[in-house]
């Protein structure tokens, strides 16, 4: 995977769709390797929606296998800087166009949105964040950081959620079979209504609606609610 995705990057450096064929196209066809079937639902207007900020619940490290399925050409994803460091991952990671950030510095982040908010508008591109911040571990759904809906608000360009059923612990390399998951993208969810003043709103609705997405899809497959 790193010596092809090398040499499709190294072809044509932060292309927009490189992060689709390496994520969506390879890394999420990997997942029969981890024992995982992973059910995915996508309404049609997520399609061809153009530019917008996807925000979804983040778990483990799987979800570089498991979450990808979702991922729409054009989409990039945003990043903490020391992800460059880590080897192999890393490399690739800039050179396929993600976006990364220096989450210990408040006035380069925030720099680092307008030049997000700037490629949104001009060139077209999609974002990926994980507004939770970090890995939640099988704790539910944690609370939310404000700069996906800062993003979108500034971008004028809609939220779209995307929520994975819990499957902490479910991944054990030595089963061949791992079950279940369940993958869905979510309707998009307006930002123009709620302008700057209305940040935290956004934020709150979309968790809300993600949080029940996510008893929706825990109950489906018979999970227990997360502690």
């Amino acid at each position: 995977w790193f010596v092809f995705g090398l040499l499709i990057c190294l072809l044509r450096p932060r292309h927009r769709t490189n992060v689709y064929w390496l994520s969506n196209r390879m890394m999420h066809r990997a997942c029969p390797l981890l024992g995982v079937k992973v059910r995915i639902s996508i309404p049609q207007e997520c399609r061809d929606l153009g530019p917008a900020v996807y925000v979804a619940n983040h778990q483990t490290n799987w979800d570089i296998m498991v979450l990808t399925g979702a991922v729409q050409p054009g989409v990039v994803a945003v990043g903490k800087k020391s992800l460059l460091w880590l080897p192999f991952f890393g490399l690739i990671f800039w050179l396929s166009g993600n976006v990364l950030i220096d989450r210990s510095n408040r006035s380069r982040a925030i720099g680092t949105i307008g030049q997000v908010v700037d490629r949104i508008k001009h060139r077209g591109t999609s974002i990926w964040m994980f507004p939770e911040g970090t890995r939640s571990q099988g704790r539910g759904l944690l609370p939310f950081k404000a700069g996906a809906f800062h993003t979108a608000v500034q971008a004028e360009v809609p939220v779209v959620p995307i929520v994975c059923s819990s499957y902490f612990g479910q991944v054990d390399l030595n089963r061949w079979d791992n079950g279940e998951v369940l993958l869905e993208v979510m309707a998009p969810v307006c930002s123009k209504e709620h302008g700057a003043a209305g940040i935290r709103e956004l934020s709150d609705t979309c968790r809300e609606k993600m949080e029940a997405k996510l008893a929706e899809l825990d109950g489906k497959l018979g999970h227990r609610p997360a502690a």
